[in-house]
């Protein structure tokens, strides 16, 4: 008579094997394990060895769109979807971002082509498509910046020479339209540093006894696209228009480098406050700076009402 153990054990086996089945149909009924066996024209043997694979892909989810970060997702490995490949005539997986995980890196890629320093977060969210056309200078700014986006597209290594410069009352919507033109360009993965000028001058006095001032300078000056918000704002020394402004600005023209300012005065007013430092008159090394400033931008006229958003 056959001990009660081995019998018990023939029927846990039995059951096993019966489990396993059902699963291994299961796998095999899977819309996408069938073409993948249809498609490559697999051998018994073949999706025999492979079937730990075949089930470690139908375990896990595919479609990601319906997911709302890579940070939710279900799969072992977060922002990666398995796909199947026959390697060496056997089944395997390799794993691949999914669509969520591509939008994301996308993003932050984007994201990472802007750099701004003291500038408001919200202005900093601005697009083309936010800005209001509802006056003939916002028009003009607006023509004067999908103008300078039309040419990049064409070439994004070679771009345009020549920036803006935007000049208005306060509260017109200028530094909105640098940030708008910063993220479009951001798209094309074309890098902007966005600066405000007053306070970046205020920082580069620190920045003497911190032995980081030519390396803060370097790293506006030498921007692919720099743009300088609210010049003529700031408080002047002969130090911050000769050294700094003068410096970074001869770099940009020397180079070709395009660069957008936005600011209250116009050209005329500008080279007047650029002439005025502390205790001193200057309008010659405030019209060389001014000669500059011209080479390089093409004046956008933005006055208008006092608008906090378009």
């Amino acid at each position: 008579m056959e001990p009660i153990k081995n019998q018990i054990q023939k029927k846990m086996d039995g059951a096993f094997e019966e489990r396993l089945a059902k699963m291994q149909q299961g796998v095999l009924a899977h819309p996408a394990i069938q073409a993948f066996i249809q498609q490559h024209q697999l051998s018994k043997t073949t999706i025999e060895r492979g079937m730990n694979k075949l089930f470690e892909y139908t375990s896990q989810q595919h479609d990601c769109s319906q997911c709302e970060s890579v940070a939710l997702c279900k799969n072992p490995i977060n922002g990666l979807v398995p796909q199947l490949i026959v390697e060496r005539g056997n089944i395997d997986l390799e794993y691949v971002p999914c669509e969520t995980k591509c939008i994301e890196d996308d993003r932050r890629k984007t994201a990472s082509m802007i750099s701004s320093m003291h500038m408001p977060r919200e202005v900093m969210k601005a697009t083309l498509e936010d800005i209001k056309v509802d006056s003939e200078q916002r028009l003009n700014a607006y023509k004067e910046a999908m103008a300078f986006i039309s040419q990049t597209k064409k070439d994004p290594e070679h771009l345009p020479h020549i920036g803006l410069y935007l000049h208005g009352s306060f509260g017109v919507g200028k530094s909105f339209v640098l940030a708008a033109i910063a993220n479009e360009l951001a798209s094309m993965q074309v890098r902007t540093i966005l600066v405000y000028v007053p306070e970046f001058l205020r920082e580069l006095k620190s920045a003497i006894g911190e032995n980081s001032l030519e390396e803060k300078i370097d790293f506006v000056k030498k921007a692919p696209v720099l743009m300088l918000d609210d010049l003529g704002a700031e408080t002047l020394t002969a130090w911050t228009r000769d050294e700094i402004l003068g410096t970074i600005l001869h770099y940009r023209m020397a180079e070709s480098l395009p660069t957008f300012i936005s600011s209250n005065l116009n050209y005329e007013e500008l080279e007047q406050h650029l002439a005025r430092t502390k205790g001193d008159i200057d309008p010659v090394k405030a019209g060389r700076i001014m000669e500059r400033i011209r080479t390089i931008t093409k004046s956008v006229d933005m006055t208008g009402e006092n608008r906090r958003s378009f």
